[in-house]
């Protein structure tokens, strides 16, 4: 197996051999043991955590850290029962964070089990589908036009085999592919008999022997040098801007009150816990088990409405997309492609055009699509006469499909294709009469009789043939043919979709085509769904544009047609500069790289393995109307992720700011670290229930971005705010009623817990909290929340924490400071949202 590193220098057979393979392929048992042997053949696993690490995770915080080795250091020292109840605590929220987190990472893996790209391979000597992930050293891969290569391969046997490498390579154009043996020396990108995991098969059929998988394969090598990761969605963007804001404010808070506390000579230790607990409460510890938990729940939602999300984060970019790219067969039409009429060039109908389609259609073996199927259900002929001698299969550069046919003594190439190609090739047009004429004396007619059909809604395919003299032909021979007519497609708008595409526009999102077909098809399709002043560009205007000049012109243009396949993913990124977030739908081996490119990449079940692969979203039907759920399901997610952010950001600030004020005037200190880590656990159980709660219909309405101003203005408002009746009820506390410093924490720790848990119920909406009513859990878990709270300081667990019960006089105090809290909260919001716009 030494020589395997070189597979492309060797012979099939003794690859076969090496690889303990047959051409009939593994036995079951064989490949069982080989993938407990070699691992799964995912990239993606390499980097999976095991629970025990996820759980590790919960504590990477150097905070948390710290605070547990300082909790530790003080057993040694002095305060054992205090410093255990601080681990307790810790422990118990990086616990709450974990179950959170697997709960979602298990609900995520089986959503993506449906939507497994499999490969298919020779097992007992009988063809199977497998997952890709399944696939091991010595497996037969049998390869067709748009399936994705599942390892590092040697070509067995191949037919008309071309594969795009770019991803690889970085090569633009397909490479053809075919059995041999190369030098050793051989450069990756001249390996014509090796397949590359990663890449996929633009056209034709081949079997091939796999050699390499997962981590071993040339593309494992290298995303293991570059540590390559999924690109930063805009909401992870996001959220990493809001993380560096935070640690900001975190650091510079805990630094000036540790030295304030040293400075008024209180105990080191002491003052560093409290420092330390303050950064803990200030801190958002279940940010990332709240996004999970949001997103996973979004995920599972969106499931129940045929939407399957394969890479969390996009949910949010879902939600945030103002710009929605797609094809137009089986989105905007209803994808059953059918023939209204072969004709010739003079427009009439012809039988003659319609059977040299039909033998053409009939005799495909290379990538399958639905012209043929149309074309073989429209009319069938007696083709008994014809033998098929060759194929040159069709492929999205050249845009045809040629056949060399054998009847009686005559052999003929028979092409059909997309217009412009065929007319590339012919030198000659037959007429009507029989007679064939030079092409150039008939172009500009042939191009307005094509143009005449599309205005009508019909695209226009052309049919050439050629007689030939030998028994073998390549796509170099496709020369000096003779035109002879059109195929007239037609695929009707779906119904209801111009309805679709006006709640797409309502919802704030800009629907744009993107399309190979005519411009004059486009067009016909877009003014009857109802598109208000289509403005089109075709792929050739495209072409004499340059980046800039095409940034500038895609706000505008919403119909792209007679776009080539490398020019899509021109279009998205064009978009994405000039500031939209972009889904495109796509489902071809062509949309692959628009697919990446776009902020969601949108595919369908039945899409081939290379788009569906390619995809962050996948929809089980290819319908609009899905999608929209889909989208307004991402909203929702997004609104819930970002109302955790507003509580928990404006109440931890607040309190702690409080906090931290207070304790340089007070000779004791306010609360003790383990109590300020109590009043965290307590404050953050409720936003536990926000993946729950219901969304104001504003929020679904249009787009919406992670906006770090507008958290910072919504943090200072409302923390300040908080801090107002942290004050006040310093005040009541030692002025009014003259507590203890144990009466001072029991109180400032109820205050703190409720007014923090029922805010929760104002900030959660725009609304009045009369008129936005919250979800069940999140409204059952304030509740909880503020009963436990008030009774602690009863129980014995309130003693161990440092608690004591209050007199009646305290508890009404208290309760008025909430009730006036809650109120100034309710009028603030109303003021602030007036002025503050996202």
């Amino acid at each position: 197996m030494n020589q395997q590193s070189t597979f492309w220098s060797l012979s099939t057979d003794t690859v076969l051999q090496q690889t303990h393979s047959t051409a009939a392929g593994l036995s079951h048992a064989d490949a069982q043991q080989r993938l407990s042997q070699y691992g799964a053949n995912s990239l993606k696993q390499i980097h999976k955590s095991s629970a025990f690490m996820m759980l590790l995770n919960q504590f990477k915080s150097p905070i948390i850290l710290i605070l547990i080795l300082a909790a530790v250091l003080s057993i040694f020292l002095k305060d054992a029962a205090d410093a255990i109840i601080i681990i307790a605590i810790v422990l118990i929220s990086g616990l709450l964070g974990f179950w959170q987190e697997r709960g979602a990472s298990n609900a995520v893996e089986k959503l993506l089990a449906l939507v497994q790209v499999k490969a298919t391979v020779l097992r007992d000597g009988q063809s199977q589908e497998i997952p890709n992930e399944e696939v091991v050293p010595g497996d037969i891969v049998v390869l067709g036009a748009g399936k994705t290569i599942p390892g590092d391969c040697l070509v067995l046997e191949s037919k008309d085999l071309s594969v795009n490498e770019a991803a690889l390579t970085g090569e633009t154009y397909p490479v053809d592919k075919q059995n041999g043996v190369l030098p050793a020396a051989t450069g990756l990108n001249q390996r014509t008999n090796s397949l590359y995991m990663g890449t996929n098969v633009i056209s034709g059929t081949a079997k091939a022997v796999v050699v390499h998988t997962g981590k071993e394969t040339e593309f494992g090598k290298v995303s293991q040098r570059l540590k390559l990761r999924p690109p930063e969605t805009e909401f992870e963007h996001g959220l990493s801007k809001f993380g560096y804001f935070l640690m900001e404010v975190t650091l510079v808070l805990v630094a000036l009150i540790f030295a304030a506390n040293v400075y008024l000579h209180r105990p080191v230790l002491e003052s560093f816990m409290f420092s330390l607990a303050l950064a803990v409460g200030l801190t958002p510890q279940l940010l990332p088990a709240i996004v999970s938990v949001n997103l996973a729940r979004g995920a599972a939602t969106m499931a129940k409405k045929r939407v399957i999300v394969k890479h969390l984060p996009a949910i949010e970019n879902f939600g945030s997309m103002n710009v929605f790219c797609t094809d137009k067969t089986g989105t905007l039409t209803e994808g059953e492609v059918k023939i209204h009429s072969a004709v010739d060039v003079e427009g009439k109908d012809s039988d003659r055009v319609l059977l040299y389609a039909y033998l053409n259609a009939i005799s495909e073996s290379g990538y399958v699509n639905p012209i043929d199927k149309a074309i073989r259900e429209y009319k069938t002929f007696d083709i008994s006469g014809y033998q098929k001698l060759d194929e040159v299969a069709y492929d999205f550069n050249r845009k045809r499909l040629s056949i060399l046919f054998k009847k009686d003594s005559r052999n003929l190439i028979v092409t059909k294709g997309a217009l412009k190609n065929i007319l590339d090739v012919c030198s000659t047009v037959e007429t009507a009469e029989g007679k064939t004429i030079d092409i150039a004396d008939g172009r500009q007619k042939l191009h307005q009789q094509a143009e005449d059909l599309g205005s009508k809604g019909f695209r226009a395919l052309g049919v050439a043939y050629r007689d030939f003299e030998r028994d073998s032909f390549s796509k170099d021979d496709e020369t000096n043919m003779t035109f002879m007519g059109y195929l007239a497609l037609f695929d009707p708008p779906k119904a209801g979709i111009a309805d679709t595409i006006k709640e797409l526009e309502l919802l704030g999102i800009t629907p744009k085509m993107i399309t190979g077909d005519s411009k004059a098809v486009a067009m016909s399709i877009i003014q009857q769904i109802g598109l208000p002043e289509p403005k089109a560009m075709t792929g050739s205007e495209l072409e004499k544009l340059s980046d800039e000049a095409l940034m500038h012109r895609v706000q505008d243009t919403n119909v792209f047609a007679e776009v080539e396949p490398n020019q899509k993913e021109r279009i998205i990124i064009a978009l994405k500069k000039a500031g939209n977030v972009v889904g495109y739908l796509g489902d071809g081996i062509n949309d692959a790289s628009a697919l990446h490119a776009a902020d969601v990449g949108i595919s369908v079940e039945s899409a081939v393995d290379v788009a569906k692969e390619a995809a962050d979203i996948v929809l089980m039907e290819k319908d609009l109307n899905v999608l929209i759920e889909g989208v307004k399901e991402g909203r929702v997610t997004f609104a819930n992720t970002l109302k955790y952010v507003f509580m928990a950001t404006s109440a931890n600030f607040g309190n702690m700011f409080s906090m931290a004020g207070i304790s340089l005037f007070l000779p004791f200190l306010p609360l003790l670290p383990s109590q300020i880590l109590l009043t965290n656990l307590l404050t953050d159980f409720p936003e536990l229930t926000i993946a729950t709660d219901r969304v104001d219909k504003e929020l679904v309405s249009k787009p919406r971005r992670m906006d770090i101003k507008f958290i910072r203005n919504f943090m200072i408002v409302f923390g300040l705010l908080s801090s107002i009746f942290d004050y006040l009820t310093f005040g009541a506390l030692l002025l009014l009623l003259h507590a203890q410093p144990q009466q001072f924490r029991t109180g400032w720790f109820l205050e703190s817990v409720i007014s923090a848990s029922l805010v929760v119920l104002v900030v959660r909406t725009r609304k009045s909290i009369f008129d936005s009513k919250p979800g069940k859990y999140l409204l059952m878990a304030t509740l909880a929340t503020v009963g436990v709270t008030i009774f602690m300081p009863w129980t014995p667990l309130g003693t161990l924490f440092g608690f004591q019960p209050l007199p009646l006089s305290f508890v009404l105090v208290l309760g008025a400071i909430v009730l006036f809290y809650v109120t100034a909260a309710e009028n603030v919001k109303r003021v602030f949202y007036s002025r503050v716009k996202f």
